[in-house]
């Protein structure tokens, strides 16, 4: 296998020397937001290319071409004279699941998270795809949601449950739902934006919506952290869990349509529900049954027999063992990273392993199905 040295993520950044089937990793780094972390990748990357016992065949890192890992990657292969490999996001979240098994086989990927650059230039979180050694193809992504004011919508959850109202065809009611919430002016500008699809990029990310989920119950309207929202929804819905078991409804959500999974169903629940606990634990294991039924549909298509869970929403225990059980009850075989961190950390593995792969003149990617 040729030694590829990948460049990571623009959160929670770490790079990773990748050769026979080892990996060499550098200390977390942090955001790339922060200059410091700039200069420590830097320092990270050239450190690691020293320590390669056999000559880079390539460098790695991700396919948005704005983040400063992208820059100093293609910087340093043309330093170094080798290529660089551009990697999407959420293949690398399924080849760090790969490379940790040693994985040969054909599988589908389901890959959860808060953000990637997709392949068709929006931004993706919520994918399923079929990925082997050196082939990958999208299978297709969870229902978008629009991010009134962009960026800003990620950091207030009421504004990601504002737009579910909107995609539901109930934008009229985002203003007297919010106002007592975050005052009348912000919560017309809302709907006017989402009215108007003004400033309103959408997202397929799993993470956005379960901020939607989490600002429907009235959870969390500002989020001071990095997926407050969502560890505040899923420690309620272990608690109920704890004590009360979750009465599903079959069909609501049509786990068959690869391209498009329509999780609108179980917002409008929320958005109606009288009891947050019980809500919350209900949206929880409605979404496992819902992703892990597209996940086996995607496997019947294929001919795939193994689903790689990956990306950093697989952190929640609760969604992640509903999603296990259910799998395992198609009879397929789940497996999870298992010596790599499954968020963003730990992305830097699956660049590596991913590229080593496109390395190959027998390899191909088709990134849209």
């Amino acid at each position: 296998m040729p030694a590829v040295l990948a460049f990571g993520a623009w959160l929670k950044n770490a790079a990773c020397l990748w050769e026979q089937g080892g990996a060499q990793w550098s200390p977390v780094h942090g955001d790339l937001g922060d200059p410091e972390a700039c200069r420590a990748l830097e320092a990270s990357v050239r450190r690691l290319a020293a320590l390669a016992p056999q000559p880079l065949a390539a460098v790695a890192h991700d396919l948005h071409p704005d983040f400063f890992s992208t820059r100093l990657a293609q910087d340093l292969a043309a330093e170094w004279g080798v290529p660089a490999v551009a990697v999407q996001h959420h293949h690398a979240h399924i080849g760090v699941v790969m490379a940790d098994h040693g994985l040969e086989e054909p599988v589908v990927g389901l890959a959860l998270d808060g953000v990637g650059l997709g392949t068709d230039g929006t931004a993706w979180g919520g994918e399923l795809l079929w990925v082997a050694p050196g082939e990958w193809r999208h299978l297709g992504g969870l229902w978008p949601l629009p991010l009134a004011g962009g960026d800003t919508a990620a950091r207030e959850p009421w504004r990601m449950a504002a737009a579910a109202l909107q995609v539901l065809g109930r934008g009229a009611e985002i203003e007297a739902r919010f106002s007592p919430v975050v005052g009348p002016a912000a919560a017309k500008g809302v709907q006017r934006m989402l009215a108007a699809q003004l400033n309103c990029p959408v997202t397929s990310s799993t993470g956005r919506w379960f901020d939607a989920a989490a600002g429907a119950l009235g959870l969390s309207v500002r989020q001071a952290h990095e997926a407050e929202a969502a560890i505040a929804l899923e420690r309620l819905a272990a608690e109920h869990l704890a004590s009360a078991p979750v009465a599903l409804r079959d069909g609501l959500v049509d786990a068959q349509a690869l391209r498009r999974l329509d999780l609108r169903p179980l917002l409008a629940h929320l958005l109606d529900a009288p009891e947050p606990g019980p809500a919350a634990a209900w949206f929880h294991v409605s979404l496992a049954q819902a992703l892990a039924d597209w996940a086996a549909a995607a496997a019947r298509e294929t001919g795939a027999r193994t689903v790689c869970l990956g990306g950093g929403c697989f952190f929640n225990a609760v969604l992640t063992g509903h999603v296990v059980r259910r799998l395992v009850s198609h009879g397929l075989r789940v497996l999870a990273p298992r010596s790599t961190n499954c968020g963003d950390a730990g992305l830097a593995l699956g660049q590596a392993w991913v590229a080593a792969h496109s390395l190959s003149p027998l390899s191909e990617t088709a990134p849209c199905a």
